[in-house]
C-alpha cells in the first residue's frame, strides 16, 4: 500500500453518504458526526471540504473546515481510513486545507484534539500547531482537549 497515489479533490453534496461512512469508521464510539450534520458543512459556503480518493475513486481521507469571523479559520474534521493511515493523507489534506484558508484571508487556524490522542497531536505538532490551552470536558464522554493554533500567513503570530 504505500506504493498507492492519492489525489485530493473538493467534496460536495454527492459526497455525503461516502464521507459519512468514512467519519463513522473513523471515530466509532467517540465523536463521529451524524449524517446531516455532514451534508450541512458540505453545502456550508464558510466550509472548505477535501476527499483524499484512491485510483478507484474510494474516499480515504477527509478534512473539513470553517472559515470564521476575525480572519480565523477552525478544522472541524479530519479524518483518515485506518488501513490508510501513516502515509501521508492526513498532512497533506492540512497542507490542503490550510492553502485553502489563505485564499479566505485567514491567518489564524485552530482546531481541538481529545489530550489522549498522541498520535493525532504529534500530526499536528509537526505540521506547525501548537497548544494554545485545555478545553475541560470538550468532548461528549467527557475527555478533555488541547485547543492547537496554528499561523498560516506569515508574518502575523499566533495568537488566541
Amino acid at each position: 500500500m504505500s506504493s498507492a497515489t492519492f489525489e485530493i479533490s473538493f467534496m460536495g453534496l454527492a459526497d455525503v453518504d461516502a464521507c459519512w461512512q468514512l467519519d463513522q469508521r473513523c471515530f466509532e464510539g467517540t465523536e463521529a458526526y451524524e449524517r446531516r450534520t455532514i451534508r450541512d458543512l458540505l453545502t456550508s459556503p464558510e466550509a472548505i471540504c477535501l476527499k483524499s480518493v484512491t485510483s478507484d475513486d474510494e474516499i480515504v481521507g477527509f478534512a473539513i473546515g470553517v472559515v470564521e469571523p476575525e480572519f480565523r479559520g477552525h478544522v472541524v474534521v479530519l479524518g483518515v481510513s485506518p488501513e490508510f493511515r501513516r502515509m501521508g493523507i492526513a498532512s497533506e489534506l492540512m497542507r490542503r486545507l490550510e492553502e485553502g484558508f489563505r485564499l479566505h484571508s485567514v491567518h489564524l487556524v485552530h482546531l481541538e484534539v481529545r489530550t489522549t490522542n498522541d498520535g493525532a497531536r504529534a500530526l499536528y505538532e509537526g505540521i506547525g500547531f501548537r497548544v494554545a490551552g485545555r478545553r475541560l470536558g470538550y468532548y461528549t464522554n467527557g475527555d478533555d482537549g488541547y485547543l492547537m493554533v496554528k499561523s498560516v500567513l506569515e508574518g502575523r503570530p499566533a495568537a488566541e
